[in-house]
């Protein structure tokens, strides 16, 4: 099933993928270019950040974006950040009473819980990277994680049908396609401001998982590369990769 986009990228169905971002992967290995979104009705080998399984119920989100960035490897990690604003912005639009925050790097809290994750996946084929873009949304299942509880977004629709994956899709394609232009005209500094808005724990003492180590310290800033800046008893230390971890 294919749909074109006000954006221009196109959308393709599926009642079942392994997953999405594999066929992201797939896609670009056999010659695509993209813009594209994958979305999975259901998907039977969904994973997030460092291979973890992700779980998704009948009704909720799997999507994946292959699109070129056209833009420096350098820059290209900000992208997580634009990619939570605009999920967050389409989140909203089904539920806009629903109190959301960003969760470094790449997730999104509703009331504390965990509501989407997002993937940021590089690319490299003979032409040129591309990123493939996974989203994950719990709409109507609270799938047991081990560092946060978990939300959903039914609970907040006030009795409205939940929405289904292309409806979503083209929401968040409209909301991701506005920031991503901002981003390219304006650079990531309106990004990580609107960001740290809607920060999760911003001037708190939070735990970040590292690979070989846990440390402590309050979330002070986010930095021009998106790095997590950390007050460590008065001393500062960036924080490019982890894991946020409740206290």
């Amino acid at each position: 099933m294919f749909g074109q986009l006000p954006s221009g990228a196109s959308l393709i169905q599926f009642e079942t993928l392994d997953s999405t971002s594999f066929e992201a992967r797939r896609r670009a290995e056999a010659g695509a270019r993209g813009a594209l979104w994958i979305v999975a009705v259901e998907q039977t080998g969904g994973y997030g950040r460092r291979g973890a399984p992700w779980e998704q119920a009948a009704g909720d989100i799997a999507a994946s974006l292959l699109f070129d960035p056209r833009a420096g490897k350098e820059t290209l990690g900000q992208l997580s950040f634009v990619a939570a604003l605009a999920a967050a912005d389409a989140i909203r639009r089904f539920a806009p009473r629903l109190p959301l925050a960003l969760k470094w790097p790449n997730d999104i809290l509703a009331g504390g819980g965990k509501i989407a994750g997002l993937l940021l996946e590089l690319i490299e084929t003979p032409r040129g990277p591309l990123i493939a873009l996974g989203v994950g949304v719990n709409i109507v299942s609270k799938p047991e994680i081990a560092d946060y509880p978990a939300a959903r977004l039914i609970d907040w629709l006030d009795g409205a049908p939940a929405p289904g994956p292309q409806d979503f899709v083209r929401v968040l394609d409209e909301a991701f396609d506005a920031w991503r232009n901002r981003w390219r005209k304006e650079g990531f500094s309106p990004i990580r401001a609107a960001w740290l808005e809607a920060a999760a724990q911003k001037g708190e003492k939070i735990r970040v998982r590292l690979p070989h180590e846990t440390i402590e310290g309050v979330f002070a800033d986010l930095d021009s590369t998106g790095a997590l800046v950390l007050d460590c008893d008065g001393a500062r230390r960036l924080v490019a990769a982890g894991t946020i971890i409740r206290t």
